[in-house]
């Protein structure tokens, strides 16, 4: 049987505990620039796109990305989830996920 990767939810604060692993970040995209988009996840976070990355300035998106050492993130695979999304209630399930992590994170 093939091993389940983790990938914690976080928020832009979580970086730094997550420097190259593989994470899911959802925030809203404040610019887009060539190979690279800015969204707000509580905090600022820099995502460096790839060539199937499809986001729409001011929509939210989510992201499964690897967090590199200068805590920008590489996407691996991003979602345009457009403008209705409930921003609080996305970082409030990425605090929760870290407030009980024996249920949400496997430590790979």
């Amino acid at each position: 049987m093939a091993e389940q990767m983790s990938t914690p939810r976080i928020v832009a604060a979580y970086l730094d505990n997550f420097v190259g692993r593989t994470v899911t970040i959802v925030g809203k995209v404040t610019q887009l620039r060539g190979d690279q988009a800015t969204i707000d996840a509580d905090g600022v976070v820099t995502i460096l796109l790839n060539r199937d990355s499809h986001l729409v300035n001011g929509n939210a998106a989510q992201v499964i990305g690897k967090v590199n050492p200068d805590l920008s993130i590489k996407a691996l695979s991003t979602r345009d989830v457009g403008p209705g999304v409930d921003m609080v209630l996305c970082s409030a399930v990425a605090e929760l996920t870290h407030r009980h992590k024996e249920i949400f994170v496997s430590e790979n």
